[in-house]
């Protein structure tokens, strides 16, 4: 089946270099916004009996809200199956609402239930996205077919680089992330082919107040990972790095899927208990100024999705790619 790629705007440097990765070119389309805000996206190519593949990013800015984003695409996907696309796979490197996927307080929505239910509605057949927050709340959410991708395959290389022959520990900065760092720890610890030890720092967030600060785990003397799906102000890491610290550790770097860098992520930046940043291009860096970008480090997310592209496209197993809970 002929296969096209698309990537909305604002995910075109990512989608160029995946289909670069799978010796596609990018499919034409057109976008076009109307005075009173709305909009449309047409395929300038065939799309009728093709294998469809469509990748846009669901964060916020710099000129788009997240809604805004997730509009584009369930139109764009609609639009696909209405001009008789056979199939059509949404690549969704950062999804949008995935946080909220259980009620904490009386009446609270479950947006991550919604948000599926949306893209079923316009007839996605498919949607792959990478580190969503809750890998089983995600699965469960979908009646379609899912991939969640996580944080080894696109940043297994780098942390195997920093653990260099030292000491090394991966640290989760909650108890929510505590199965990706141990997955994260596991095969760095294959990969280096010696042990690498884990830590784990208590939090507790009611009111958009933090609270917490044991840590289990050992850590002294040993450079630490820390693990997250996505660094929003900083400030989970900055505080799980601080009390890294003071048990002894060497030094300590931030990882994440996601770098949202949002308001206060210049003060996380600035602070000298994170050694280095590394995140992955699923986010473009836009809000980044010249000086936070000195301490990140970003790593392309692109041969990761193009690996899963290729494998969905040739129905081969996805097992051994680095999904979430695999």
């Amino acid at each position: 089946m002929d296969i096209r790629i698309f990537a909305l705007e604002g995910a075109q440097a990512l989608g160029a270099a995946v289909a670069s990765d799978l010796g596609q070119p990018l499919a034409a389309l057109e976008e076009r916004g109307f005075e009173d805000g709305e909009h449309k996206i047409r395929p300038l190519d065939e799309v009728r009996g093709t294998d469809t593949y469509v990748i846009q990013g669901l964060h916020g800015g710099p000129d788009d809200s997240p809604n805004d984003r997730l509009c584009k695409l369930l139109f764009f996907i609609a639009t696909l199956r209405s001009n008789g696309a056979a199939r059509v796979t949404a690549v969704v490197p950062y999804l949008a609402y995935a946080r909220k996927d259980r009620q904490t307080k009386p009446r609270d929505p479950l947006t991550a239930r919604y948000v599926a239910q949306l893209f079923e509605a316009v007839g996605a057949d498919r949607v792959v996205t990478m580190e969503c927050h809750n890998t089983a709340a995600f699965q469960n959410a979908f009646r379609c077919e899912t991939l969640a991708l996580d944080t080894r395959g696109a940043l297994l290389e780098r942390a195997a680089a920093l653990a260099g022959d030292g000491a090394i520990s991966v640290a989760s900065p909650d108890p929510g992330g505590v199965k990706r760092a141990q997955l994260f720890r596991e095969a760095l610890e294959a990969r280096l082919g010696r042990p690498v030890d884990f830590a784990l720092m208590e939090k507790r967030r009611s009111g958009g107040t933090v609270t917490g600060s044991l840590i289990a785990g050992d850590v002294a003397r040993a450079r630490v990972l820390i693990i997250d799906d996505m660094i929003a102000s900083g400030g989970t890491m900055t505080r799980a790095a601080r009390a890294i610290l003071e048990l002894g550790a060497r030094d300590v770097w931030a990882l994440a899927a996601h770098g949202l860098f949002t308001a206060g992520a210049d003060r996380a930046l600035a602070d000298p208990a994170i050694t280095g940043w590394i995140v992955t291009d699923t986010v473009p860096p836009f809000r980044l100024t010249d000086q936070m970008a000195q301490k990140v480090e970003i790593v392309s997310a692109a041969p990761l999705l193009a690996r899963a592209i290729d494998r969905l496209q040739h129905n081969r197993p996805v097992t051994d790619l680095p999904a979430a809970g695999a």
